[in-house]
């Protein structure tokens, strides 16, 4: 059985930054993980799925 819940919206405006951190910080551990795996990233460029080699993969140092 599945139980949702839901969130006041004032939770989430006042939570704003630390759900933003919380994902920044999911994207640039996933990206991490295909550049280390040699496996490239599909994105959407011009209207089409373009496949980023794992070379091309943009990783900062430090996440955001």
């Amino acid at each position: 059985m599945t139980v949702e819940h839901e969130l006041p919206d004032q939770w989430l405006i006042v939570h704003a930054k630390a759900i933003e951190d919380v994902l920044r910080r999911a994207v640039y551990q996933a990206l991490l993980v295909h550049k280390r795996a040699g496996n490239p990233i599909a994105t959407w460029q011009d209207e089409h799925v373009v496949l980023v080699p794992p070379e091309d993969i943009p990783v900062e140092d430090v996440p955001h």
